[in-house]
């Protein structure tokens, strides 16, 4: 028998408009800082923006929102290529099969600029353009408006929520903005289409979908300000199970369901070898670490971190080179874990191998280095006509990788 409580439900929920905001797809992402994996795991972990995508679908399919919000970087780069455009489009056709319509929009890696053999997309797709635009559709007895733009170029420094029109506080239309964007004065990241959660605030929309940093976070939860970080993490510094949000609006409270799409996680288990006098009781250590990670999140990509270390476990990993551990860690692990490091706590003594002066001195000169040093450090590289293609760009989270992977080498040869 059905409560009269649960009739009441259904007519509010049937009042609400829901409505899925991705953003960051990166498709067809090569994970260029991943070197060291086989052949045949690396073409599997540059399936997964794919895969991550796919999920995304598949969650729609099965849940029919009313439309679909993808909030910039579709592509990891300028130049789309073919691959990447016809698994889009052949994404988006299935949405357009079930009625979804999707509103999409350009950010700074696969801006309008961009060269590139163009895919036509289908009729239930609405691409925003390098100016701020709106589009109004009528969802069930809700007026929606969906503003947004497209990057014309990639370095977008001006303030474009100011070309955004504010809304009247009695209009009975429910704006969403969609923009890609950084928050103005942090450095954590680099600034684009800059702004600041009041000005945001002051348009009065219902709710403001985000895209460009890769770290899920909401910057105010009424109205809600979104970031559903990236749909795949593409390297360490952007680990954990990674998606988007399922969110329904339109009565007195928001509803937002973070769903899960990464194909593969990022992530870092910490060993305690207080108590490890061989390798095998590393080995089985590490072994159950990834194990319980991978039965929570499936496939992983690990960094160890190995902390209070004994005396004895100084001297046992001491005995040969740290590439060796890691081979034989990697020869040991199962078809889901692959492990990308290891990195060792100092000791109290002094004698761990993360305790060196020389990897300090690298670190610390290369921090020291401002913009202009990074330039001419890497000039020869980024200048050179057959490599400066595929390379990233030189930005702060560039810089970061390599500072870590200089103090990985340093470390490693140490240890041999």
């Amino acid at each position: 028998m059905v409560k009269l409580e649960q009739i009441f439900d259904r007519k509010e929920q049937e009042k609400m408009i829901r409505f899925l905001h991705a953003a960051d797809l990166h498709l067809d992402s090569p994970f260029k800082g991943i070197t060291d994996m086989t052949a045949d795991r690396l073409a599997g972990l540059r399936e997964s923006t794919f895969t991550a995508f796919r999920n995304l679908i598949r969650h729609a399919l099965a849940v029919r929102p009313d439309f679909v919000l993808l909030a910039g970087d579709i592509y990891d780069g300028e130049d789309r290529s073919l691959r990447a455009q016809k698994r889009f489009h052949d994404g988006l056709e299935q949405l357009g099969a079930a009625g979804i319509p999707v509103f999409l929009s350009h950010g700074n890696h696969d801006h309008l600029s961009g060269g590139w053999v163009r895919f036509g997309l289908p009729d239930n797709v609405t691409v925003f353009g390098p100016v701020v635009e709106t589009y109004e559709l009528t969802v069930r007895e809700h007026k929606v408006a969906i503003h947004g733009f497209s990057y014309r170029e990639r370095h977008i420094e001006r303030a474009m929520i100011t070309d955004y029109p504010a809304a009247a506080p009695d209009d009975g239309i429910l704006h969403i903005g969609m923009l890609h964007g950084s928050i103005a004065g942090d450095k954590s990241h680099a600034v684009y289409a800059p702004f600041t959660k009041e000005s945001l605030l002051q348009k009065n929309y219902a709710y403001w979908a985000l895209g460009h940093i890769h770290k899920r976070q909401l910057l105010h939860s009424n109205p809600p300000i979104v970031y559903p970080g990236c749909l795949q993490g593409r390297h360490k510094n952007e680990p954990g199970m990674k998606g988007f949000y399922d969110v329904e609006l339109g009565g007195p409270e928001v509803s937002m369901q973070f769903v899960p799409c990464s194909a593969v996680v990022f992530g870092e288990i910490e060993v305690d070898c207080s108590h490890v006098r061989h390798a095998t009781d590393w080995l089985n250590a590490c072994l159950a670490k990834a194990g319980s990670m991978t039965a929570r999140t499936g496939p992983v990509i690990l960094r160890v971190h190995n902390c209070r270390l004994s005396e004895e476990a100084e001297q046992l990993f001491a005995g040969a080179p740290r590439a060796e551990w890691l081979e034989i860690l990697r020869e040991s692990a199962g078809d889901d874990v692959w492990f990308s490091g290891l990195d060792f706590e100092p000791s109290g003594t002094g004698s761990g191998l993360g305790d060196s002066p020389l990897i300090r001195s690298v670190m610390e000169r290369l921090s020291g280095w401002d913009a202009e040093e990074w330039q001419s450090v890497l000039a020869d590289v980024y200048q050179h006509a057959r490599s400066a293609p595929y390379l990233e760009p030189a930005d702060e989270e560039r810089q970061q990788r390599v500072k870590e992977a200089a103090a990985d080498l340093v470390a490693g040869e140490l240890a041999k």
